[in-house]
């Protein structure tokens, strides 16, 4: 059966994907509908309103050849992509729910951000291909190759791993409660920084070379992991023992990244050294910035890596920018893990009389807000700390006084 196959390539000109048709030879029953391809050809945003408009379509380009396509934040819910080739396709922040990626070509595209809940992904190639911080929760995954893959932050909540391929695949900071790695295949897999004691199958896990279990995944496991496991990985026995003490023993503070205004560092830094001498690691910009660090992205960074974030409150900081920015990421963290992460406290009254709307509004309606107003008063000072000091032990906040 002789097929045409759209195929989409950038011009020197025009970065922006452009369609032309290539003649290919394949067995197939299916092919993309013409019509899709041809509101595809026009761009993001016209597939997007013709979404939009026509809620009820099940767009279907199977087949097609989306080879490095720019398809950042495309409406994809729902779609046919089975047996489309979107190697090295820019799919971040894309919306994929439900879509169909049977046999697709996925291999070093880039979905970072993108939202692929209870996709199906059976039989893709996923080598090379990034998905920081997307969701993939409920996706069936199994059989997967992730050869080199980026999985980093990703929601990997209840997803089904089994017999899929994590050959040096980077899965730090991945959210893998309920995922199930049965007769998965691991050899240098970076297990960083994650909770394995509700990730499933691991004692099936066929090891085929050394992988990285970092001590701080120990400890946010709490030693609760499989030995056998352990041992697959290659982690000493003496490593493992200590693991297994670790058992049933809480974590005594949650790490913090603090958001702030300059115009408050005087408090910051009094803070910042009173919870770092209490052991509680904790992170501003001024005092752990690193020379050359990109701000941005190293605060981003540091927002996603630490458990909590406390939130300065002032007549400053809650027209910042910055702290917005910094704000907004905690509460999405928060959706992402189901967790309370955002710890507000304040030093001034400015949250409580001004009119506010958006995110200020949200945390002055919805969040008990320590109170350090007097915070050069030492007994004052002291008494609000150590609430705060509770309050991040039990991870809850206490009303404030």
């Amino acid at each position: 059966m002789k097929i045409v196959r759209a195929n989409i390539e950038a011009t020197i000109d025009d970065p922006s994907p452009l369609l032309y048709t290539q003649e290919k030879t394949a067995e197939a029953d299916d092919m993309a509908n013409a019509e899709h391809m041809g509101i595809i050809q026009q761009g993001v945003k016209a597939w997007n309103e013709w979404r939009e408009k026509h809620p009820e379509a099940t767009p279907d380009l199977s087949f097609a050849n989306l080879n490095g396509a720019h398809l950042s934040f495309v409406n994809f819910d729902n779609t046919n992509l089975s047996f489309a080739d979107l190697s090295f396709a820019v799919l971040s922040d894309a919306s994929l729910r439900n879509a169909d990626f049977t046999d697709a070509l996925l291999n070093q595209a880039n979905l970072n951000d993108a939202n692929l809940n209870n996709a199906h992904l059976n039989g893709a190639n996923l080598s090379r291909a990034t998905f920081n911080q997307a969701t993939l929760s409920f996706a069936n995954l199994s059989f997967i190759k992730f050869e080199n893959a980026d999985l980093s932050s990703a929601n990997l909540s209840n997803v089904d791993l089994s017999n899929a391929n994590f050959y040096n695949t980077n899965l730090i900071d991945a959210t893998l409660s309920g995922a199930n790695f049965a007769n998965a295949r691991v050899a240098r897999t970076i297990f960083g920084d994650v909770d394995l004691r509700e990730a499933k199958g691991l004692e099936s896990i066929k090891h085929e070379g050394p992988s990285t279990i970092g001590i701080d995944t120990l400890m946010r496991s709490k030693g609760d992991i499989p030995a056998s496991f352990l041992k697959g990985a290659g982690v000493s026995d003496e490593l493992i023992e200590y693991a297994k003490s670790l058992v049933g023993r809480a974590i005594e503070y949650y790490t913090c990244f603090i958001s702030y205004s300059s115009q408050d560092h005087a408090f910051v830094k009094r803070l910042h050294a009173d919870l770092q001498n209490e052991g509680v690691r904790c992170w501003f910009a001024p005092e752990d910035m690193k020379i050359g660090d990109k701000i941005r992205r190293s605060i981003d960074e540091s927002i996603r890596l630490y458990d909590k974030l406390l939130l300065v409150l002032s007549e400053y900081s809650i027209f910042s920018q910055w702290v917005e920015h910094e704000v907004e990421m905690a509460l999405a963290k928060e959706r992402n893990t189901k967790h309370t992460v955002l710890f507000p406290i304040r030093v001034d009254n400015a949250i409580l009389v001004m009119n506010q709307d958006g995110w200020p509004a949200e945390v002055c309606h919805t969040r008990n807000i320590g109170n350090f107003e007097h915070w050069k008063n030492h007994d004052h000072y002291q008494n609000s700390f150590q609430r705060l000091l509770r309050d991040l032990q039990s991870g809850k906040t206490s009303k404030g006084e």
